[in-house]
């Protein structure tokens, strides 16, 4: 049988629906060279193989694949620097370092430039001579010699030896005391209880905390304060000045005195409005040994300490001035005014501010000036407070519309404010006129309060969980005068002041005169701030206000020209206005309203009388204008000249004086 030719199958038929066939014959005009992307793919391809010839013997080696007789014999350069250690210090150089460096690190009113460039870690390992981990067992391992006391094998021998003996004589003595205990337990029939500390209870009703009693203290917001922390030059502690001591977060502080020790922390007393001049000034001179401390009002009209934090901050970006700017972060508990602060600084409401604590939920970066950014950091309430429920409510930390049972934190509240506060506040009597130091009952004050409002349920019973809403919202927003008392001073500062007091009042004496003064201790730098130009919101009574010392009232004016000086290298700033230029600015003397006398020859005619009246009057000291270190206008010939009678006093004035050739005079306005 003939074998039969195979047809070829008829391949299948593409659908209409899968589009138009595709033709890979080329047409004239068409662009048919390779893509860049192509031939870097095909040179990848063909490249990294080795040229052989017919015999299969390489003719050309591979890139990197050289055999040894196409090599040339490597060779290091002699140079002793191989074999030596650029970080050896000298014994004497590392001391001096030492001592030189080991108290000004940790002084928080010293900055130490360019901390990366030098050996810090000497500094540390000095201090703790343990930082150096042996690792026994794994990669790390390695051996080292342990510290003993003994120079030779005899000397260990006797050690041991003498170990040994005084574990044999201290062991027999501590059996007979466990024996005498068992035969006391055993003869009095006592049974030895577990320690209470060993015994775990089970969780009750009353074990279970709330979690918005937990609020700034989650995972989120501390990773929010660890991304600001990390990117700050300069870190502000922002506290409440009702409670500066209760708001401050010490075991933050502790871990960037710490772990960012490079760091430099400013403390600042917000809300310096609601409590009395004298502890604002107490305050600052408690913590200014510790911090550098400045006083502080966030308003966006009457605010204070503004001219002073802004110096403050150009001095930081004037000593990094290796860096293009620096950032500067707040932080500090929720409700303490961190984003009001920003506010005020910038004069424009760059943040969500409210009068309520948690309102900034995420860290945000804001232009103060071209050198200068801010950090703003939500708040944060540190797990070392260890604060119960009602001082946690207290602090402000907590909204108070989503606290379950407000009226239990009231009996706190009311200990802490005087009786007659709360009646001035919410106008009520006293419950007792003699005594005014007698406090309503928690339940009695709240049934008051709620039926004067109008708060009542069904059957007229007191809404007292409304009322008591209403008291705490009150207090966080400062309406009910309250301050914790600051601490007292001690002697050793009582007498320093005295000193210095002294020493004022022996240079006032002495009027300039060499006199010899006993020396005294060096007193820490502080920042000078007319306490006594704070705008009080409330009212205290005479028992809580003091009058301030003499150096809180320093001759310092605290104005907003202070305040735009941080703006002379922000370019998006608006440009402030400043004071018309006159002519009397330039020409001292003349007058305008005065038509000088001229001659015909052009010469100034002045009259004895004049002359005389002049010569004995005494004459009139102008205070100059005070310099400005905004940014000023810029200026050219149009600004001053008179460009279609623009300035019409100006020409009134130039027609008046003589120019032009001699007896010839311009016509003046007004004949005589």
């Amino acid at each position: 049988m003939a074998p039969t030719k195979k047809t070829a199958s008829p391949g299948k038929a593409r659908s209409s629906g899968s589009g138009p066939a595709i033709s890979l014959a080329r047409v004239k005009g068409e662009n048919f060279y390779r893509t860049g992307k192509q031939v870097a793919r095909l040179k990848m391809l063909n490249s990294g193989k080795a040229v052989r010839d017919k015999d299969g013997k390489i003719v050309q080696a591979a890139a990197f694949q050289k055999g040894e007789n196409e090599t040339k014999p490597g060779r290091v350069q002699p140079d002793r620097r191989w074999f030596g250690n650029t970080r050896v210090i000298s014994q004497t150089a590392l001391d001096h370092f030492r001592t030189s460096l080991s108290e000004k690190k940790d002084d928080p009113y010293s900055v130490l430039l360019r901390r990366n460039k030098l050996p810090m870690a000497l500094l540390d390992d000095a201090q703790n001579p343990h930082t150096m981990k042996a690792y026994t067992f794994g990669p790390k391992a390695q051996r080292k010699k342990p510290r003993i006391d003994v120079g030779s094998f005899e000397e260990l021998g006797k050690l041991g030896a003498a170990a040994a003996e005084e574990a044999d004589t201290v062991a027999p003595a501590i059996g007979k005391i466990i024996m005498i205990l068992l035969g006391l337990a055993l003869r009095t029939r006592v049974i030895i209880e577990p320690l209470a500390s060993s015994i775990v209870e089970a969780p009750t009703h009353a074990d279970y905390n709330e979690p918005i009693y937990a609020k700034g203290t989650s995972r989120r917001i501390y990773g929010e304060l660890y991304k600001v922390i990390d990117s700050s030059d300069v870190i502000l502690h922002v506290l409440d000045a009702r409670d500066p001591l209760g708001t401050m977060c010490e075991s933050v502080i502790e871990y960037i005195r710490k772990e960012k020790s490079h760091k430099q922390i400013v403390l600042i007393i917000n809300k310096c409005d609601l409590v009395p001049n004298w502890v604002t000034a107490r305050y600052i001179q408690h913590l200014t040994p510790r911090f550098p401390t400045i006083a502080f009002h966030a308003s966006p009209n009457h605010s204070f300490g503004k001219g002073s934090l802004i110096q403050l901050l150009r001095q930081f970006a004037q000593l990094h001035s290796d860096k293009k700017q620096i950032s500067v972060g707040f932080i500090g508990y929720p409700n303490v005014g961190k984003s009001s602060v920003i506010n005020t600084l910038k004069s424009n409401k760059v943040c969500s501010v409210a009068p309520v604590p948690g309102e900034t939920k995420v860290w945000q970066y804001i232009t103060l000036t071209r050198r200068i950014y801010l950090i703003d950091c939500p708040g944060i309430v540190p797990a070392s407070a260890q604060d119960s429920h009602t001082l946690t409510v207290l602090k402000g930390v907590v909204r108070v519309e989503a606290l379950p049972t407000p009226s239990e934190h009231i009996s706190a509240l009311m200990e802490r404010v005087k009786p007659l506060y709360l009646a001035r506040t919410y106008g009520l009597d006293l419950p007792n006129p003699d005594d005014k130091s007698q406090n309503w009952p928690p339940e009695m004050f709240l049934d008051k309060l709620a039926r004067m409002k109008g708060r009542l349920l069904k059957g007229g019973e007191p809404d007292l969980e409304s009322v008591a809403k209403i008291i705490l919202s009150d207090w966080v927003r400062g309406r009910i005068p309250y301050f914790v008392p600051p601490p007292e001073r001690s002697e050793e500062l009582n007498r320093l002041e005295e000193k210095k007091r002294k020493k004022k009042q022996a240079k006032v004496d002495t009027k300039g005169k060499g006199k010899a003064i006993e020396p005294q201790a060096m007193d820490v730098p502080s920042v000078k701030q007319n306490l006594g130009s704070i705008m009080q919101k409330n009212s205290f009574l005479p028992e809580d206000v003091k009058p301030l010392d003499d150096d809180d009232l320093v001759d310092q004016v605290e104005d907003e020209d202070q305040a735009e000086a941080a703006d002379e290298e922000d370019e998006n700033h608006d440009e402030v206005g400043e004071e018309e230029l006159t002519w009397n600015d330039v020409f001292e003397g003349i007058d305008e309203d005065v038509i000088p006398n001229v001659d015909q020859d052009g010469n100034d005619i002045v009259e004895a009388e004049n002359s005389e009246d002049d010569s004995d009057g005494k004459t009139r000291i102008v205070k100059e204008t005070r310099m400005k270190t905004n940014k000023r206008k810029a200026e050219n010939f149009y600004t001053n000249a008179n460009v279609k009678n623009k300035n019409r006093k100006q020409a009134a004035l130039l027609k008046s004086l003589p120019v032009g050739k001699r007896g010839e005079g311009r016509k003046r306005g007004k004949t005589n």
